[in-house]
């Protein structure tokens, strides 16, 4: 597969703090930043019942004009795109890093696929949105199963 048909291929993007760090992350700022975005958001804050265990917040995020579904989750502490290309993840991760992270707190990155697969967390770059999608790609290309 060529890396631009690799970038539009749709899995769960994953973002934490590295181990041992933390964001400081509440539902509360979340949903203030989501809010910020668009005071329509879709927030939903769960409080663990069912089949995901502890408290989670469920949200809705547009970009590039197309309705994506996160989770977000504090113990452990992370954020995750569900059904979302590189070129969107990228987007997320940036908006992500600028508006909810702490400047100093990195940002690790997995995906579903790379979960499944034992893939350990990358640092997402500090780069600009064309090098994290690369970045992307390339962790989707370790993951395997692509052929």
């Amino acid at each position: 597969m060529k890396p631009e048909q690799i970038a539009e291929l749709r899995t769960m993007f994953v973002f934490t703090p590295p181990h041992g760090q933390s964001w400081g992350l509440t539902f509360e700022t979340l949903a203030t930043r989501l809010r910020e975005r668009n005071p329509d958001e879709f927030i939903r804050v769960e409080d663990g019942g069912g089949p995901v265990r502890g408290a989670f917040m469920s949200f809705g995020i547009t970009l590039e004009d197309e309705d994506l579904e996160g989770m977000a989750r504090q113990t452990p502490e992370g954020v995750s795109v569900l059904d979302c290309n590189a070129h969107l993840a990228a987007r997320f991760a940036l908006w992500l890093r600028n508006n909810v992270v702490p400047a100093d707190v990195p940002i690790m990155f997995n995906t579903e696929w790379g979960i499944e697969e034992d893939v350990e967390d990358t640092l997402l770059p500090d780069a600009t949105r064309p090098r994290i999608v690369a970045s992307f790609v390339q962790h989707l290309e370790e993951t395997g199963g692509l052929d």
